[in-house]
């Protein structure tokens, strides 16, 4: 039989047992609901702006459907910590190095412009964190960079359809060539020509301008006097592709067009209206393209009452992606989660099915699209891994 005293000091541990078991409870119940927070670097402001309204509203629905569904890592929710990166390369530097100052931040998303990407990768591999990207430069995920992650097909495999399809469907052998002169638009350009020349082709024309150009007149003019039956284009801006196909229209160009994905973007079709009828594109993301595609477009536009398309695609995959791996990591460590993106196979997205290689390319062919009165209609997808 306990003394008093021992009974004493045996209740007073059971309670002070009792408040750390309470506490750690405590604190293990207020972890489980912490955010895991995603850093995201998009337009707000600058000659893109509505772009990134596009890919903010992809990623907030992939979190919203992610977060009912019960969050990651048992419980968690997710949250975006946005930045502006005000459409330029200074911008972007300065609104990744905020929200990478937030040491919380799990992983982020970038941008969808190569030339942003190039300019803010020394950072990327200096902080050492998963970032995920929609930037189509081939190189980006080739210069031995592991931290960048690719969530549309690069344009080694853009140029191979575009060549392909005109060359061989279209039948047309003269080409003419358009392209940005930033990161993206050159290397669509080189590789597009190398496409061309696999299938016996060398374009008679091969014509750069920089971005934000506001009259195209002088192109136009010598896509016109090149004797060319066929426009293939590498044009990063929506407002440029605008311009450029209204002024093709004015001038009397009529040939045949096939482009890279912002040839269909929401906001050039709206820029550019009657224009571009008639015109082809290779895209990524085409509602029409797949199930997983037309189940995000349905949501997409119940929520937002807009159409979807490219540049909240890939945002979209990119979060569900992320949170995929987390829970398949059951970690935020950078290392592990790395691991755990590159071993996704067979995700089916919105832009595509999804087989990271070791490089942090996940999508591996396009979709062949026309523009019809206005209606962009799905031709075909060629995957470059069947």
């Amino acid at each position: 039989m306990l003394s008093n005293s021992a009974g004493t000091r045996l209740a007073r541990f059971s309670t002070m047992a009792a408040c750390a078991l309470a506490s750690l409870a405590f604190w293990q119940a207020a972890r489980a609901v912490d955010p895991v927070k995603i850093g995201m670097v998009a337009p707000a402001t600058g000659p893109v702006a509505e772009s990134g309204k596009f890919q903010t509203q992809g990623a907030q629905l992939a979190v919203e459907e992610i977060n009912s569904a019960g969050g990651v890592l048992g419980g968690r929710p997710l949250q975006l910590v946005i930045e502006d990166d005000q459409s330029s390369n200074p911008g972007v530097i300065l609104a990744f190095s905020k929200v990478a100052g937030d040491k919380d931040i799990a992983a982020f998303l970038g941008p969808i412009r190569s030339t942003q990407v190039h300019a803010m990768a020394p950072d990327v591999l200096k902080l050492g964190k998963p970032v995920l990207i929609g930037g189509t430069d081939p190189a980006l995920t080739h210069m031995g960079n592991p931290w960048l992650f690719r969530f549309r097909p690069n344009d080694s495999y853009s140029a191979r359809v575009i060549a392909d399809y005109g060359v061989n469907t279209l039948g047309k052998r003269k080409w003419a060539i358009v392209h940005s002169t930033d990161a993206f638009g050159t290397a669509g350009m080189k590789t597009l020509i190398a496409s061309l020349k696999e299938l016996g082709v060398e374009p008679v024309l091969i014509q750069g301008y920089p971005n934000n150009s506001q009259d195209f007149t002088p192109v136009v003019l010598a896509v016109k006097q090149s004797g060319a039956d066929v426009l293939g284009t590498y044009m990063t801006n929506e407002p440029d592709q605008g311009i450029f196909a209204k002024q093709l229209q004015q001038l009397g160009v009529t040939i045949s067009w096939v482009g890279s994905p912002t040839t269909v973007t929401t906001t050039a079709l709206k820029l550019a209206g009657a224009a571009l009828y008639g015109s082809y594109a290779v895209v990524d993301f085409n509602r029409d393209s797949s199930a997983a595609a037309k189940d995000f477009s349905t949501r997409y536009e119940s929520k937002y009452k807009t159409t979807p398309d490219i540049f909240s695609s890939w945002t979209y995959d990119a979060v569900h992606v992320l949170a995929q791996a987390i829970n398949n990591a059951k970690s935020l460590d950078p290392d592990k989660l790395r691991q755990a993106i590159l071993a996704v196979r067979g995700y089916q997205g919105a832009e595509g099915t999804y087989d990271f290689d070791q490089n942090g390319d996940g999508l591996h062919g396009y979709n062949i699209v026309k523009n019809k009165d206005g209606t962009i209609v799905f031709e075909k997808h060629i995957n470059f891994k069947d």
